[in-house]
């Protein structure tokens, strides 16, 4: 095993934990999105700028 094939195996882990992120944080996004009673962002222009 030299030092070429942990670096590699390295990037494709690497890659594969950011894939999963992603997804999970787009899954969370849509969520929210479908949500009516989720609260609204304070830079939303309709909702007041404070809580």
């Amino acid at each position: 095993m030299d030092g070429s094939f942990l670096l590699i195996l390295l990037a494709i882990v690497t890659l594969g934990a950011v894939m999963a992120f992603a997804l999970y944080s787009k899954k969370r996004t849509q969520d929210r999105l479908e949500d009516d009673d989720a609260p609204k962002s304070t830079l939303a222009a309709d909702t007041p700028d404070h809580r």
